[in-house]
């Protein structure tokens, strides 16, 4: 067994146009006042991080390790959710998530697309640079508008699907081969990758790549009703990345799993900060320590209700008290009596050999 790193802080949901959230200098400050230990850095906010540069160049990494380091922080992770997103999106979704891309490729799906393996290429060559061992994403979403099957789903759609899905990442997974670096996806509704079967479907195309990894996040299960702790005893070889996220699921007479279109203050299932959902963490820290998790437990802060100043404030003390100190020796080493082959096999009343 081996023991979880952290407390980290996913910087996404934190970077803004004000002091301290407008410069990695900045809000790096803010998070070790806060306790944290390490930070996860959006790659498509440029106020925090050059994606290009950082590709390209070892010392501008050294020189972002560097400015961590000054505030006594480990980088974590990279993230590319947003592009990740971009690697496959259904054309329902295309003004939806165009945002999401460089405006020089907006409009244009094949140009996005490029666009956006791209820079999860760039993200894992930054990651090598960086000493990283892992990358956070999303995969993106071609058969998710189908997800419920009315209309029927005719034959062989779904599975055309997964094979386009697995043809536009095999070559980033190749490429994360080479640099050394787990494709950590975050099991996420509104992914392909959405659950384990999802999940399993897409492995089996790329042929088990060894890159193709998770990010464990259960507060996307608890609102789909799967069994959290029960999905890191079947996947905890794959497991390279943790994000700390609490949710509740409260269905009523009027709304369930699929919320009603209501906002996600009046959802039945909705994200919330750390400790205040329904998440077992004792459960989840103690099945990541025992599986040999030995990265990094990182907050992701979402929350309809709380600030997230107190959130944030919360959350780094909340995960240091569930990080477990793995043990070297048994708890009941002391009435251990030696040991001895002839006496054992006397206490079984089996004769020397």
């Amino acid at each position: 067994m081996k023991t979880i790193q952290g407390p980290g802080i996913f910087l996404a949901q934190f970077a803004g146009d004000a002091a301290p959230f407008n410069s990695l200098d900045a809000i790096c400050g803010w998070a070790a006042g806060h306790g944290y230990k390490g930070v996860q850095i959006p790659t498509w906010d440029a106020r925090l991080f050059d994606l290009k540069r950082a590709s390209e160049s070892k010392d501008y990494c050294d020189e972002i390790a560097g400015t961590a380091a000054a505030h006594g922080l480990a980088i974590t992770e990279l993230s590319t959710h947003l592009q990740g997103q971009l690697v496959a999106v259904h054309p329902a979704y295309n003004l939806a998530f165009d945002g999401f891309a460089a405006p020089e490729v907006r409009g244009d799906p094949a140009a996005r697309q490029a666009w956006a393996v791209d820079q999860v290429k760039r993200a894992l060559t930054a990651s090598r640079h960086l000493g990283l061992r892992a990358h956070a994403t999303f995969s993106g979403a071609l058969a998710w508008p189908y997800v419920y099957p009315w209309p029927q789903r005719p034959a062989g759609l779904v599975e055309a699907a997964f094979d386009e899905l697995a043809r536009r990442w095999r070559p980033i997974l190749d490429h994360a081969e080479e640099m050394g670096v787990d494709v950590a996806y975050e099991i996420h509704p509104g992914e392909d990758l959405h659950d384990g079967v999802s999940y399993e479907m897409f492995l089996e195309r790329v042929g088990g790549h060894a890159r193709a990894n998770l990010l464990y996040d259960p507060s996307h299960f608890v609102l789909q009703g799967l069994d959290y702790l029960a999905y890191i005893d079947i996947y905890a070889d794959r497991i390279r990345a943790f994000h700390a996220k609490d949710a509740e699921f409260n269905p009523t007479g009027r709304q369930g799993v699929y919320g009603g279109f209501q906002s996600w203050e009046n959802r039945a299932g909705r994200f919330r900060s750390l400790g205040d959902g329904q998440v077992d963490f004792g459960g989840v820290f103690s099945k990541l320590t025992q599986a040999g998790f030995d990265g990094w437990a990182v907050l992701e802060w979402e929350c309809a209700i709380k600030h997230p100043e107190q959130g944030a404030a919360e959350g780094a003390p909340f995960i240091a008290a569930h990080i477990i100190q793995t043990t070297e020796r048994a708890f009941d080493d002391f009435a251990g009596a030696g040991t001895d082959d002839a006496a054992n096999r006397r206490m079984l009343g089996l004769s020397d050999r």
